[in-house]
């Protein structure tokens, strides 16, 4: 039985809701509604009981408080003054004879010992439009009834602390309008264990399938106020269901101290700092089965308050688990208040116009379709990079996948050689910045500290001009999908892009590259991984062993890795059919990660050599390829991502296809599975012998890129031949055109996620003509290519255009000049 509440200032958690918020403040009337989600056994919850904000109003009354308030505030040092007047004034025996009551009865249920946690509740915190959060003070490990009613106290005055006066008046609230309530709530021990915050949104993007959950040892109050470099978990929260563990991210966090209770008051106050051992700091500080029963708690509580408010509720929630119960208790919940307003806002959905003319340093081709001011920094070598800081414009050569981490600092790249299937094209379209590759000589024409713009909005020419110029970004309307005859789809290699690339209007991915993320997450070679046992090298074994030390084993690191970061991309998409690509790495690339040295072959020409179906097959890399397998099954089955379709590049010969297929099905990749299995076509074989290869497979996508390299003879990494490197040669076109003809023949699906219809408007208007089921592009390209293909779908005949096929093959450019790269 709780105490009488009638007329009292003291009321339990148990009997305060949201509509009291008025008087108790939005902390604690969230705490309310969690506690009624308790009492349905959906979560657990940290009792307690709070002071009412008419407790501190008869407070400062009863003390006559206000007047020298309110002329404290006009001076400078007003707010200390405040709060010292505040603490050195008495409570009112009416609040302190009920306090001692309620907090009498708390410590009852835990044989008369209670640690407690005071913490102060605006009546204007925690709202859906501001979160005030943060502003007021809270003062842990409190026992004893003396020093509870001095942290009341110390809650009342905290109201005027000099963070919470100033963000009152940026935003310009009276602090007549704002009082305080105090929530005493038992402390949970997790000094002796873990705790964190969680958020039902992706925080950067604003993506509503996410749950974010921040871990870390002790208090939580390290991870709150930035002291420590929590775990971090990324769970898909629509795929919550028993059996499936659908966490997409784990990410290690440093998590060198942890913040405990200091029973002998050694520190001076309450808590103290404690360094966490090494063995501890090494390995995640949550199990799989916990990270799922946490994000549980956090779907249970979003879908209360969605119920509540009659529309999308995202939370920023805190929690902690008891190191004597092991259980996992909530301790408060508040609106999130940073996407809440603007569900689905993205920075993709933008076009950007230049505004005036300047002097042209360079130019050369586009990337990106946006535009972008900054001081360049010319970086001559990966050595360097560290010189590159935030918001600057990369000047350089080239670039490699070691270059990836730094280039996320820049605002723009700009490169002297590549073209726009570079690498630096594709990680620049990725991050959403403009590029410039292909230039010649940036490097010598651009100085570092230079300010330039960046400009790859105007067409298929990028320039860079001299001086900060002046543009507009334009939202762009969204865009109805139903009037597509043809699907669109996106190439996509960067899971950090998928949540914000997922707002673009798409059917979904039709090239997720594991190359990408082999090298960017992973990092090591996946036969140093499957071989470790057999390293010598004890540099590279250091190596390797710093990379997992967050895993059970080397194994264990790229598996979960590999099937995680594929699973940010399959979630953000879901139940939208993503198609991942296993590795496509040439001998070169792959000697590039750790331990590649001893496991790679030197090869003069790459690009044709040891790479796709035929590597998979060998000695020398089949062990890699079944770690890669085990991780899109761990991926699909474990995480639940069944909307994952799976698809073999650089596919040779049919007897190839078919050990690939077998090889397969040993691990347990099948269609008896459930498994859709599809195949690159980009070897002029696939297309020669385009029946014996359906045959085998669920379907096609094409290459362009590849076939237009073996079909001409050109090696699309020769600055030499690149001027006779296009997609639009009719031998190439011949070959598309008869690839889709079969496909339809056998009704099987073809698509294409080549560079080509990114480009060229002309490419992408004749594979419409030509019935192509479906055309993956080049995120910066979706919505520029769909009126293009509203155009050739108009003018595509009824069915297959098999008799005029040949009349609608254009003629290339005569200064064609893309060069592509890998």
């Amino acid at each position: 039985m709780c105490p009488s509440e009638i007329e009292s200032t003291v009321r339990w958690f148990e009997n305060v809701s949201l509509s009291d918020l008025p008087e108790v403040g939005g902390k604690i009337a969230n705490l309310g509604e969690l506690h009624h989600l308790a009492k349905q056994g959906r979560i657990r919850v940290a009792n307690g009981f709070c002071i009412t904000a008419a407790a501190y109003r008869d407070f400062i009354r009863n003390n006559g408080l206000e007047v020298e308030i309110n002329r404290m505030l006009q001076e400078k040092s007003g707010p200390e003054k405040i709060r010292k007047m505040i603490r050195e004034s008495s409570l009112p025996e009416k609040l302190m004879a009920e306090v001692t009551i309620a907090y009498d009865q708390l410590t009852r249920s835990r044989n008369g010992r209670m640690d407690v946690a005071v913490r102060s509740s605006a009546t204007a915190e925690d709202l859906p439009t501001a979160s005030f959060a943060g502003l007021q003070d809270s003062f842990l490990n409190i026992n004893g009834i003396h020093d509870l009613l001095e942290a009341v106290r110390n809650c009342f005055a905290s109201l005027f602390n000099d963070r919470a006066v100033s963000y009152r008046n940026e935003k310009r609230i009276h602090h007549d309008q704002v009082d305080i309530a105090v929530a005493v709530q038992e402390m949970i021990r997790s000094d002796l264990s873990v705790s964190g915050v969680m958020f039902t949104i992706d925080t950067e993007t604003g993506f509503e399938n996410h749950i974010l959950i921040e871990s870390s040892y002790g208090l939580g109050e390290s991870i709150v106020q930035g002291k420590v470099s929590p775990d971090e978990f990324i769970v898909a929260k629509n795929l919550l269901k028993p059996g499936k563990f659908p966490i997409i991210r784990m990410k290690p966090g440093t998590k060198e101290h942890k913040l405990v209770y200091d029973f002998d008051g050694a520190s001076g106050t309450t808590t103290r700092t404690e360094t966490v051992s090494v063995p501890d700091r090494n390995r995640f500080s949550l199990s799989e089965p916990e990270i799922i029963e946490l994000a549980n708690q956090a779907a249970v509580i979003e879908r209360h308050y969605q119920e509540i408010h009659g529309k999308k509720s995202p939370m920023d929630i805190e929690w902690a688990k008891d190191g004597i119960s092991g259980e996992f208790i909530i301790l408060q919940a508040r609106p999130e208040t940073v996407h809440s307003v603007k569900l689905h806002e993205s920075k993709h959905w933008q076009q950007h116009t230049l505004l005036e003319k300047g002097r042209i340093l360079i130019q050369g081709s586009s990337v990106g379709n946006s535009i972008q001011s900054g001081v360049a920094r010319v970086i001559d070598s990966a050595r360097d990079l560290s010189l590159l800081k935030w918001g600057e414009v990369l000047v350089t050569d080239r670039t490699d996948p070691d270059w990836e981490p730094a280039m996320k600092k820049a605002a723009a790249i700009v490169t002297n050689r590549g073209g726009r299937t570079c690498h630096a094209a594709i990680v620049a379209r990725e991050l959403g910045i403009p590029a410039v590759v292909g230039t010649g000589n940036a490097t010598q024409v651009i100085r570092s500290g230079q300010k330039v713009t960046v400009s790859s909005g105007e067409g298929s020419v990028g320039r860079i001009y001299e001086g900060e110029l002046k543009f507009r970004i334009s939202a762009i309307p969204e865009v109805d999908l139903t009037r597509l005859k043809t699907r669109i789809m996106m190439n996509l290699g960067d899971p950090d892009a998928a949540a914000g690339l997922s707002f673009l209007p798409n059917h979904g991915i039709g090239l997720a590259r594991l190359e990408f993320i082999i090298n960017s997450a992973i990092g090591v070679h996946p036969m140093a991984i499957a071989r470790f046992d057999s390293i010598s090298d004890e540099n590279i074994r250091k190596k390797i062993v710093e990379s997992s030390k967050s895993f059970d084993s080397p194994k264990e690191f790229f598996i979960r890795t590999l099937s995680c970061e594929t699973g940010m991309i399959a979630a953000a998409f879901y139940p939208k059919t993503v198609v991942v690509r296993f590795s496509d790495f040439k001998s070169n690339e792959y000697s590039r990660l750790i331990g590649g040295e001893l496991f790679e072959h030197r090869e003069e020409n790459p690009m044709i050599g040891f790479r796709g179906a035929g590597r998979y097959l060998d000695d020398d890399y089949r062990d890699g390829f079944l770690l890669e397998c085990e991780a899109m099954i761990r991926a699909r089955e474990h995480l639940g991502l069944d909307n994952i379709s799976l698809m073999i590049p650089f596919c040779r010969t049919v007897e190839e296809a078919e050990r690939i297929l077998s090889l397969l099905s040993s691990t347990g990749i099948s269609r008896e599975r459930g498994y859709s299995i599809l195949m690159m076509c980009e070897i002029p074989s696939n297309v020669i012998l385009a029946k014996e290869f359906l045959s085998l497979f669920d379907g096609f996508s094409i290459g362009s890129n590849d076939l237009t390299q073996l079909t001409l003879g050109i090696d699309r990494d020769s600055e030499k031949a690149a001027s006779s490197f296009s997609e639009r040669n009719p031998a190439v076109l011949a070959l598309i055109r008869d690839a889709i003809i079969v496909a339809k023949e056998l009704n099987k699906p073809i698509g294409i996620c080549g560079q080509a219809p990114s480009d060229d408007p002309e490419f992408a208007r004749f594979i419409v003509e030509c019935g192509i089921d479906s055309i993956s592009l080049n995120p910066d390209s979706v919505l520029r290519t769909i009126p293009i293909i509203l155009e050739a779908e108009k003018r595509r005949q009824t069915g297959f255009p098999v008799q005029n096929a040949e009349s609608i093959l254009p003629k290339p450019p005569q200064d064609a000049r893309t060069s592509p790269a890998s």
